[in-house]
């Protein structure tokens, strides 16, 4: 087995990475041996210098034409290979060590406004009380993310077992594999109940065991069919520009801040493993908080004298 093989074997058994994760991994080591002209058996970590990593950077914003945020993961790729390399004895030297960065924009998180969020609660509520199972699930969907702000791997990963038996809850597994308990609002419990009231009456599965968003013919919903759900209710709703599910995760993280909700609360809400993540949402309402300090300081007046 070559070392790149060993790598990526360690990435998915120990790492337990998702296989999109691994299947960039693999694409950015392989697009670097390809550009040394190596075949994973000619790799030979011991040779390679700094000044290959660096080149090969070169190559990808010039030649490739990448924009910064591309090379930065694809030179991450390499440092985490690199790195593993290194614990493993396979190299001596981190030539990762002066490797920069290519600094990038910061990207704000896309959000739905309250107002907007309303009028996609609204709309969905004759959908809720259809009896059209495919109206309700996909209602289930757009209030689950927005109002648990679950990443869609977690949606569509979640079987119906993981909902409490109070449906108070839901257990999720997260990046990394890692497992969270997830809150439920008191209204999306009863949106659940119903909607599995529906999946029973309907046959559209059977037994206690099943995934939690189900296709008509009750097997586990596809990513790209969610994708599709959450982009058409959110348009529907007059909702302008990105429509994904992500952009319900970071509402559901934006609406939850502006309200006061400390920002660590919301790190573990959303199952971030940093609350350097998580801050990227306090660029969010930068007059909501000059009235938190005009409210809240002691030296605060009306007419702005101290």
């Amino acid at each position: 087995m070559t070392v790149i093989a060993k790598f990526i074997e360690w990435l998915e058994a120990e790492r337990r990475y998702s296989p999109l994760t691994v299947r960039n991994y693999r694409r950015d080591v392989a697009d670097f041996l390809a550009w040394l002209k190596l075949s994973e058996e000619e790799f030979d970590p011991s040779v390679i210098t700094r000044e290959d990593v660096v080149d090969w950077t070169i190559y990808l914003l010039n030649e490739r034409g990448l924009k910064h945020t591309s090379v930065n993961r694809a030179t991450a790729s390499l440092r985490t290979l690199w790195h593993w390399m290194q614990s493993k004895g396979f190299v001596g030297k981190d030539i990762f060590g002066t490797v920069k960065q290519f600094k990038t924009p910061k990207r704000l998180p896309v959000f739905v406004a309250d107002s907007r969020m309303m009028d996609v609660v609204n709309g969905l509520k004759a959908d809720i009380e259809s009896d059209d199972f495919v109206r309700l699930r996909d209602a289930v969907i757009v209030l689950l993310i927005y109002t648990s702000g679950l990443r869609l791997a977690e949606v569509v990963g979640a079987n119906a077992q993981d909902v409490a038996s109070d449906y108070s809850s839901i257990r999720v597994m997260g990046k990394g594999r890692k497992e969270r308990v997830q809150p439920l609002l008191s209204g999306m419990g009863e949106i659940l109940k119903k909607y599995f009231s529906q999946i029973s009456s309907q046959n559209i599965c059977t037994g206690q065991k099943f995934p939690l968003i189900l296709s008509q013919k009750g097997r586990r919903i596809s990513q790209r069919t969610v994708e599709r759900i959450v982009s058409r209710v959110l348009k529907s709703s007059g909702v302008q520009g990105k429509t994904s599910p992500h952009v319900l995760r970071h509402t559901f993280a934006t609406h939850l801040l502006n309200r006061g909700a400390d920002l660590r609360e919301i790190q573990e809400l959303l199952g971030h493993s940093s609350l350097k993540a998580t801050q990227v949402y306090t660029h969010t309402d930068i007059e909501r908080l000059k009235e938190v300090v005009a409210l809240a300081h002691p030296h605060s007046t009306p007419n702005g004298e101290q």
